[in-house]
């Protein structure tokens, strides 16, 4: 069913108009209120997004991850925390993002505030994924490379993304790109392994429009990120060897490709977890597709 007919008589919800006020709110906060403000302004910030997308998807398709089931949406917020906490674990050995200024807040402040403000990350990504796989020409993709058919190549994809890993942790000057790649390799065979849905179980029929709906999805979510970051205090910045040159915001043209095999391993990270979920408990971004 296309989305023309599927969005008839659909209307603007409550919680787009509760998302869109938050937007006006918190993003004039968190640019231009004087001193330390992100650190409690990027979640309503965030969750305005978050509530607008979905409710652009809602209005678009006729329902939405967060309309289908809300009980399974809310605790996606839960499960991005941790998901992004890993990425810092590894970021202790890279040294590739740093958070300034953090003497102002003690131990327990910092990781408050930063577990609040990782707990957006998994919502905004797969809601912005959905708002794509509404589109016609992505619903519309031909097909493509089949990658993922046989055992071995996702026996390949488990050795190279352990390899990745090790090359990025043990010699990080060079490891920039491995570390956002590393984790999909090594997760979604796992995926496909347990009957979890994995995208290697779509590109192995060449079907590649969840990958390109997430690859959308994350690179838009890394736009706004990386924009709302610029006047932001405190805010993030970078210091990624070799391709510091051409900043869009504070972040170095280069790296923004970093979001597409991001945009993979947040999906699989989530599909890992969910395995573990009763099946009402658990989403599947892109399913439409």
């Amino acid at each position: 069913m296309s989305t023309s007919e599927t969005s008839k008589g659909a209307r603007w919800p409550l919680f787009g108009w509760i998302g869109l006020l938050l937007i006006a709110v918190f993003w004039p906060i968190n640019w231009l209120m004087d001193g330390l403000r992100t650190h409690w302004a990027f979640f309503p910030l965030w969750l305005g997004y978050i509530l607008s997308v979905e409710a652009i998807v809602l209005y678009r398709r006729g329902f939405s991850l967060l309309s289908q089931n809300y009980r399974a949406y809310v605790p996606l917020f839960l499960f991005s925390a941790p998901s992004w906490w890993l990425f810092e674990l590894f970021n202790r050995r890279l040294g590739y993002w740093t958070y300034q200024p953090v003497d102002s807040f003690s131990g327990f402040e910092y990781g408050f505030y930063c577990t609040i403000s990782f707990s957006v990350v998994l919502p905004a990504v797969f809601s912005t994924t959905e708002l794509f796989s509404t589109f016609g020409w992505v619903q519309n993709l031909g097909k493509g490379p089949r990658i993922g058919r046989y055992k071995l190549t996702r026996l390949g994809f488990f050795l190279l993304g352990c390899l990745l890993l090790f090359v990025a942790l043990r010699w990080p000057a060079y490891g920039v790109a491995l570390i956002w790649m590393s984790l999909y390799f090594i997760l979604d065979p796992v995926n496909y392994r347990l009957g979890q849905p994995s995208l290697l179980a779509s590109t192995a029929r060449g079907d590649w429009r969840l990958v390109i709906a997430l690859w959308l999805g994350c690179l838009t979510c890394g736009f706004f990120w990386e924009m709302w970051n610029y006047y932001a205090k405190p805010k993030w910045f970078y210091n990624i060897p070799y391709v510091d040159f051409w900043y869009i915001f504070e972040m170095p043209l280069p790296g923004y490709l970093g979001y597409l095999p991001f945009a993979l391993e947040v999906y699989a990270l989530y599909m890992l977890i969910a395995y573990w979920l009763p099946d009402k408990w658990t989403l599947s971004p892109g399913k439409e597709l």
